[in-house]
């Protein structure tokens, strides 16, 4: 008799590549090739058109069936939502997200188990990072996995913590971290794609938007601070936010124009190329869930400066430099963490090794048996 494991992999298929996508795609192809003898793992998908079907399936060879339900994602959403579950509501179920057909089960009669992901609590501390209908959806089906959740996986325990101050989960919480994606090594034709890029010697990297979240605005600003480092800096995200863009920020910042250069969407392997011949990669942000692209930046040896944000000190496990965050003179602490990054080429050897060997702590192989694991403690 084969035990099934249903994972909704319908956030693999977003209009613009994410964390989550990226996360749910690699959690799902290592829970197939970690699944233990006589389990199987089949997908959950909405009313997808058949060439994302067929992207999906492409995606995770193995997968024993993929599933399509009758309604498009948003209705789906909207019915999940509401409680309406129509059908594919029972057996062992694992979702990514918090998209899932969450409703009263007995798991000791059915063998019904419900397992959903929460990422972070942006939807609560900043809402205005979300859209009001993505803060609302979160916010509901937050209570309906309160009542009918058998564990919540989380990425760090402080997550765990703050998702402790807004519903009380007693002790269904799991953490269980991801990593780096398997498809994120250095290419052979790097050097072409360092060129079609237009990659300077040396630069600076970061990611994320305009977001006041994000604190992209803050170390840009730092960056126009007389004696702060003058390299190039090299965005891994949007050119705008709103009606704000970089080279707004950055004039006012008084950095000469193309100082700043927003990359947007890269592929895996020009992701790797830019990471890899990074000097110093900052991650400013605020608050994050886990912080991969730090993890990412670690994977190639590159030195990190990070907030002090809970996850982010979590995740870095001192490999890093950090800025303590709000308050006055956050731009300008950025700018003196990565000077000295910059300035001290024995401190960046060192970060580069210790860095290197911290992403080696995150594997999916890892993460995926703790997720099979949880499921037969269940």
């Amino acid at each position: 008799m084969t035990t099934t494991l249903r994972v909704i992999v319908d956030q693999m298929v977003t209009p613009l590549p994410s964390g989550i996508a990226r996360y749910t795609e690699e959690l799902a192809r290592a829970l197939i090739q970690t699944a233990p003898k006589g389990c199987a793992v089949e997908g959950i998908v909405s009313a997808l058109p058949p060439d994302k079907i067929a992207a999906v399936e492409e995606a995770l060879p193995g997968l024993a069936a993929l599933h399509r339900t009758t309604l498009p994602r948003r209705e789906l959403a909207g019915a999940w939502q509401l409680g309406i579950v129509p059908t594919l509501g029972s057996g062992m179920i694992h979702s990514p997200t918090l998209l899932a057909p969450l409703r009263r089960h007995e798991r000791e009669f059915d063998g019904t188990q419900m397992i959903v992901t929460i990422h972070d609590t942006l939807p609560w501390t900043h809402s205005k990072s979300l859209t009001p209908t993505n803060v609302a959806w979160h916010k509901t089906m937050m209570k309906r996995a309160k009542k009918h959740a058998d564990a919540i996986v989380v990425p760090t325990h402080a997550v765990a913590e703050q998702l402790a101050d807004i519903v009380d989960f007693g002790d269904r919480v799991r953490v269980i971290p991801g990593a780096v994606a398997s498809g994120l090594t250095l290419p052979a034709d790097a050097d072409w794609r360092a060129s079609k890029l237009d990659l300077p010697d040396e630069y600076i990297v970061t990611v994320g938007s305009l977001d006041p979240r994000r604190g992209i605005t803050q170390l840009i600003s730092g960056l126009g601070e007389p004696g702060a480092p003058d390299l190039p800096v090299l965005v891994l995200g949007p050119d705008t936010w709103g009606e704000l863009s970089l080279a707004v920020v950055a004039d006012e910042a008084g950095l000469p124009e193309g100082r700043i250069r927003a990359l947007g969407y890269l592929s895996d392997a020009d992701l790797a190329v830019v990471l890899s011949r990074a000097s110093v990669f900052v991650y400013p942000s605020l608050q994050e869930g886990f912080g991969l692209p730090m993890v990412e930046a670690f994977s190639f040896g590159i030195p990190v400066v990070h907030s002090d944000d809970p996850a982010l000190m979590e995740v870095s496990g001192g490999a890093g430099v950090a800025v303590e965050r709000g308050k006055n003179g956050y731009a300008e602490r950025l700018a003196d963490a990565v000077a000295s990054v910059l300035g001290d080429p024995q401190k960046a050897a060192r970060m580069r090794i210790v860095g290197h060997d911290r992403a080696r702590a995150f594997s999916w192989r890892d993460s995926a048996e703790r997720v099979w694991a949880l499921h037969a403690d269940l």
